[in-house]
């Protein structure tokens, strides 16, 4: 009998080991003992996936606990690296079969290249690795500032980072970098420690380095190195400019000579910012029936999150920074975790996360094993940013949305603008990340810092940091993808590339373009990259005419809100 997640809470690998090490003994003897093994391995996993999940989500979310961080440790930094030593084992025993069946062709093509790097000399490293996520994790989760005479955690700034008052503004922008500025050494610290265990991970398996490693570990047969620097370019020659002229645009309506940072996150006409639900009652009451718009399904599922406590998001101190949706695979539940605060990026975020749930829902549905369920980050990132613009023609209060009407153009414009931002923002972050993991000097954290703001500059070549060298440092020490998920960041912008296809389809037939969205999310992770694109309707990006059409599309769209919202 396999544990229940919760009797695994609580267990040691000393328990659990036995429970795969009668896996590893087990004969195989012909396709039916295969798949009854099969099935057994798959009974096992997700039981114990779901018991590391909720201590992931239990430290997440109350982050200064010392026995929940302890449990979450057990798991992260002991459990999982040692059953990722016996899986190993597992998967030699299902590849030296020479098992198969088609739908498996694509979880069998990574078990074989997980069985080519995986050494266990590295199982220790991200043992050691684990621990340095959670220090920085309790490191961040602990920042508070003080405003109007209170401790707060730094995402309560972020309403008034839109506020029409100039001060105002600044002073909440230099607020939310302050933190990071006095502790860029203990960050700077657990850098150096990760830089270094990392590299010596991609050693052990015979790279040159963690990036070639980790483009064989992520399973990037689609996609490589080179491809992600003509990317570079591309957003350099399309995106760029674009973000530059509305930078212009931005500078004239606000009567300025030079845009500093605290003057592009506002409304540059002086409108007060938006506001579109007043409790975390109203965010998700709305979202349900906006998502119910999208399709009846979507509705329901998100209604059974509401119901069953499957969400945490609310802004508190104590909780880690940030938003992510994980699955809880025994329950056959997604979980989503946001610190909300009031404004529009909520909406956005709520949108994007309950993707990745919608996308949860899906592969359970349709998939019996649970590494066919395990699609990459690409795909993942489709199914969210999907869902932001698919369900963007009902967040009119009249549809049952968040916007009256000429806040929901505002709120539109807003988003396609934040996209053309988000592609300058993500092209910086895996050029500095390509940089840090193949050259020495990165091992210097003042090279470091002197490297992201060169790198930066060539994508944010106007706006005015005089006097600023600090905080424009502290950037990347904010972006917690560097620090706790190396080279995850290309896969936001090659998803929003296919999302913007998505969204393409839906302007001329949305009830097909959401179809052959939900078609391609059931699909999980068993196909190829490019065969789950097409089957959204999409195509992998990195070349600058294919940018420059989604450019025009997104500049057509703004153009008719502005003229007719």
């Amino acid at each position: 009998m396999v544990p229940t997640p919760t009797e695994f809470a609580d267990m040691t690998w000393d328990q659990v080991q036995p429970l795969y090490q009668a896996l590893a003994d087990r004969e195989l003897t012909d396709d039916d003992s295969i798949r009854s093994w099969l099935r057994d391995w798959n009974e096992l996993d997700i039981s114990l996936a779901e018991a590391a999940s909720v201590a992931n989500v239990e430290v997440s979310c109350d982050s200064q606990n010392p026995e929940k961080e302890a449990r979450h440790l057990r798991f992260s930094s002991e459990i999982m690296p040692q059953r990722s030593e016996i899986a190993n084992v597992l998967i030699g025993k299902l590849l030296d079969s020479g098992y198969s069946q088609p739908d498996l062709e694509t979880v069998l093509r990574r078990y074989r290249t997980d069985r080519e790097i995986f050494r266990p000399e590295n199982v220790p490293l991200f043992q050691e690795l684990s621990k340095l996520t959670n220090a920085y994790n309790r490191a961040c989760g602990a920042m508070t500032v003080e405003w109007e005479g209170e401790q707060v955690p730094i995402s309560r700034l972020n309403p008034y980072l839109e506020h029409p008052d100039r001060d105002i503004r600044e002073k909440a922008w230099r607020l939310s970098f302050q933190p990071y500025i006095e502790q860029r050494g203990h960050l700077a610290d657990i850098f150096d420690q990760m830089l270094t265990l990392r590299q010596q991970v991609a050693l052990n398996a015979g790279f040159a380095n963690y990036r070639d490693y980790t483009f064989a570990d992520k399973y990037r047969y689609d996609y490589s190195p080179e491809d992600c620097l003509q990317f570079h370019d591309a957003v350099a020659g399309t995106f760029v400019p674009t973000m530059l002229a509305s930078h212009a645009e931005r500078r004239a309506t606000m009567g300025l000579d030079a845009l500093r940072p605290w003057d592009l996150a506002h409304d540059p006409e002086g409108h007060v910012p938006l506001k579109p639900y007043d409790t975390i009652d109203d965010l998700t009451a709305t979202a349900q029936q906006v998502f119910g718009k999208v399709a009846p399904i979507l509705g329901e599922q998100f209604g059974i999150m509401r119901s069953e406590g499957l969400l945490d998001l609310d802004a508190r101190t104590g909780k880690r920074p940030g938003g992510f949706c994980t699955s809880f695979p025994y329950r056959k539940r997604p979980f989503i975790f946001m610190n909300a605060s009031g404004t529009g990026g909520d909406v956005r975020t709520m949108l994007h996360e309950a993707g990745h749930a919608f996308h949860g829902f899906a592969t359970t549905e349709h998939l019996e094993y649970l590494p066919q369920r395990r699609y990459g980050s690409e795909m993942a990132e489709v199914a969210s940013m999907s869902m932001e613009l698919l369900a963007s023609p009902y967040l009119r209060k009249r549809d049952g949305g968040f916007y009256e009407d000429e806040d929901y153009a505002r709120a539109c414009i807003e988003h396609l603008q934040g996209i053309v931002k988000l592609l300058t923002w993500v092209a910086p972050v895996d050029a500095f990340q390509q940089w840090l993991y193949t050259d020495p000097a990165a091992a210097d954290r003042d090279v470091r810092d002197a490297r992201w703001c060169e790198i930066w500059s060539r994508y944010d070549p106007e706006t005015d940091w005089s006097d600023l060298n600090e905080y424009r440092v502290a950037r990347w020490y904010k972006q917690l993808h560097i620090f706790l998920y190396p080279f995850y960041y290309i896969e936001y912008a090659i998803a929003q590339l296919g999302a913007l296809q998505v969204w393409r389809n839906a302007l001329v037939d949305q009830e097909q373009a959401v179809a052959d969205y939900r078609a391609a999310l059931a699909l999980g992770g068993s196909k190829p990259l490019p065969d789950l694109f097409a089957r959204a309707g999409a195509r992998l990006v990195f070349d600058e005419a294919g940018m420059a059409e989604l450019v025009a599309l997104i500049q057509n769209r703004i153009a008719e809100l502005q003229t007719n919202p």
